[in-house]
Order: structure tokens, then sequence, then C-alpha cells
């Protein structure tokens, strides 16, 4: 989940150029990030994710929100420089807090699963949130898993079938096959088997193993 660079990089990013590298140079910390950016992808210039680094520190240090989680994840993975996982957090945390929800949800995962930074499962949940709050799916799958299973947030199935419907209507397999299960058992909404199919063959659909296995129990009962 954490393989990221630019959560979303934009849909237009701007190509390499001689005028890019001028601004860049300039200290335009816009196009040091999408200069960072053309390194790392190979986009006009060829791969070098040292350089990539090089750039996207220039434009993190002056607090540009995608350069610092496009930095933290190099950091995180160890690419282009020494893998620093603790230094990964504190890129993602410069991000998040400008509300870069791709950082937040770098950030909350660093903490669900301790990843350079020490576990803790309430301060993930606070992350997944402002990163599910602005729309993004993964992170709202991870939120209703939080509110499910009572981790970092009080337990609470109607919580957890709201986020985990929001994901699923953007086409996470998880989030379906979970919201599917909700209708099955009637956790946090009335027992719907109609529903339960409907989500669970989106599921299945997308080759998730348990939606499959559990459309195919439905079917033979």
């Amino acid at each position: 989940m954490l393989a990221v660079s630019g959560w979303a990089e934009d849909l237009k990013p701007e190509p390499y150029s001689a005028e890019l590298v001028k601004r860049a140079e300039a200290g335009d910390a816009k196009a040091q990030s999408e200069l960072g950016m053309c390194y790392f992808k190979g986009r006009g210039v060829a791969k070098d994710y040292e350089e990539a680094v090089k750039w996207w520190t220039k434009a993190a240090e002056q607090g540009y929100a995608r350069a610092q989680l496009d930095l933290g994840s190099r950091h995180y993975w160890g690419e282009g420089v020494a893998q620093d996982k603790q230094e990964a957090v504190k890129w993602y945390t410069k991000a998040a807090k400008q509300g870069d929800e791709g950082a937040q949800f770098c950030l909350a995962s660093c903490y669900n699963y301790g990843n350079g930074a020490t576990k803790d499962k309430k301060e993930a949940m606070k992350w997944y949130a402002k990163a599910a709050e602005q729309g993004d799916a993964v992170a709202q799958s991870s939120l209703g898993n939080g509110y499910y299973y009572g981790e970092g947030v009080t337990q609470d199935y109607k919580e957890a079938v709201k986020w985990w419907t929001k994901a699923a209507e953007q086409g996470d397999a998880l989030a379906q096959f979970c919201l599917a299960r909700c209708y099955t058992l009637g956790q946090g909404v009335t027992k719907d088997e109609k529903e339960a199919v409907k989500w669970y063959t989106k599921s299945a659909e997308q080759g998730f193993p348990p939606a499959k296995e559990a459309f195919e129990r439905m079917k033979s009962k």
C-alpha cells in the first residue's frame, strides 16, 4: 500500500524540459517536485532515483507537501537514499499535517503496523479518518476495519458499514467483501441476502478469493 510516489499523481504531469529545469534551479518548489517525478519515472529523462531524491528534498524543505510525501516514500523503501523508515515518518507527518491524503494514509499505516513509528492503533485511526474523509477508498476500508474490530476506536458495526460502503462504492474489493459479510450476518445493517450477493459478486469479479468462496457457498445453499 505504501508503494506510492505522489499518492494522486497529477492527471497532467509536467514533462521534462529545459524550462522545467530552469524553474527548479531558480527555487520553484512545484517545479522541483515535478522534476523529481520526471527522474523517478524516467519521464523525458533517464531514470535516476538519486536525482529524484535531490529535487524532492529541495521542494520538501520548502514545505511542498507532494514532495514531502514522495521523499518520505523513498526513505521508506530505500530508493535513491538509504532506507530509513523513521525519516519516512518524519516527512509523511509534515505532508499529512498539510492535508495531503496520501501522506495521511501512509502515516496511518506506519502507526498501524509499527513501521518507523511505535505501533499506535489510535493514532493510526486518526490519520486513516482524515484520509477517508477526503475520499481515499483504501483509508475508508481501513477505517471500517478499525470500527469493526474496535482497534484504535470504539467498536461500532454501523460505523464500519458506513465506511466500507463508501470504499465499496469506489471499487475497493476488500471493502466490498466486508460489506457483503455484514449484510449476510446482519452486523451494523439489516440482513439482506440480495445485497450480500451484490457485493460478494462485485468483489469476486475483481478476483478477491474469499468473496469467490463466499459467493459459491451462497449459491450451493
